[in-house]
């Protein structure tokens, strides 16, 4: 792959809305980072000191329209993102419905999902509203004539979070359905149809410390309707959510380009990202939903938060080098440390 000739300057973060900031979920309990299973049970609120966290599982913010209007351009210029391999379907549908669900959960009084299939119907049919979309209709399940389009991919316009389906044989996982805009430095495109093992085959450390062969086990013990939880996270350079291995020419600059931009531009180009990862195992077809929805805050807001500053420089400046490589930051972490120490908040 060749990389681009010039850089694209980042764009800064901006007035960031208040509430994207007091729902940043923080991923650093400690002052070191390893890869590690860390889940835990979804829907459990987290106090920081901005603000909370994680008490529902599809998370609605005030970047809504914003990022489904980033998601369906993403998908015009490259359609590889979404892909459902034939044996999927029933597991989209199960999506689907879940989806739903759990967005009239997060705001009821924006989303419901109502049954209105005549008793003894054979296929239940349901009325699905979204205010925030102006979207009102009625659908049968099972019955792909009435829905507007492909079941995920009609969900997937409709939430932020990315979707990938996980078909459990022969006692593995595979990825074999998904709507991925938002990737950190992957290609759904290219991983479909993996196995969960293959797709983790990049990351240092985890197959020889046995994190990913736990981690698939714990995945395919999952009950139906059980639903856990995970953080992930990287440095982003630029409020860009779309840093997939394809447009690796048009982003993969800045890691160089940022180490030469003043403190103040530093601080408003570099974010930290912080993926929330929901498992579920879906209740009708047995297939898992792998649920990743990312955040990103500027160092200029981290700062401002004092117990974030200070452990965000902790974790950097102890990170391997290994894993400081796979995660894209070993080229300018260092002076991401120093600069959060210099940074103190003047609130």
């Amino acid at each position: 792959m060749t990389l681009a000739a010039t850089p694209r300057t980042p764009a800064p973060a901006g007035d960031l809305a208040r509430d994207l900031v007091a729902g940043f979920p923080f991923p650093f309990p400690q002052p070191t980072y390893r890869y590690s299973t860390n889940v835990e049970p979804a829907r459990g609120t987290v106090t920081t000191p901005a603000g909370q966290w994680g008490d529902v599982v599809v998370d609605v913010d005030s970047a809504y329209a914003h990022e489904l209007a980033q998601r369906a351009d993403i998908l015009r210029r490259d359609p590889s993102r979404y892909a459902v391999l034939p044996h999927m379907e029933v597991a989209c549908w199960d999506a689907m419905v879940h989806l739903m669900r759990e967005l009239a959960l997060a705001d009821p009084t924006a989303f419901s999902l109502e049954t209105v299939s005549a008793p003894g119907a054979v296929r239940p049919a349901y009325r699905w509203r979204n205010a925030l979309l102006d979207v009102d209709h009625t659908f049968t399940l099972g019955d792909a004539a009435t829905l507007p389009a492909e079941p995920l991919a009609w969900i997937a316009s409709q939430v932020q979070e990315d979707v990938v389906l996980l078909d459990e044989r022969d006692g593995a996982l595979f990825g074999d359905a998904g709507v991925v805009t938002f990737a950190a430095d992957w290609s759904f495109g290219f991983d479909v149809g993996m196995s969960f093992l293959e797709i983790h085959g990049p990351v240092p450390r985890i197959h020889s410390e046995g994190v990913i062969t736990r981690a698939q086990e714990f995945i395919r013990r999952l009950q139906p309707n059980e639903t856990y939880r995970r953080t992930n996270w990287t440095l982003t350079i630029g409020r860009r959510l779309d840093v997939s291995t394809e447009l690796y020419p048009e982003w993969g600059p800045d890691r160089t380009w940022v180490q030469t931009v003043d403190d103040a531009t530093f601080g408003e180009v570099v974010h930290l990202r912080t993926e929330v990862q929901h498992l579920i195992r879906l209740p009708e077809s047995g297939a898992v939903m792998f649920l990743i929805r990312s955040y990103l805050l500027p160092f200029a807001e981290l700062a401002l938060v004092e117990p974030w500053r200070v452990r965000t420089a902790e974790v950097l400046a102890e990170l391997p080098e290994d894993m400081a490589d796979y995660k894209g930051v070993a080229t300018y972490r260092h002076r991401a440390a120093a600069w959060l120490r210099e940074h103190g908040s003047t609130r």
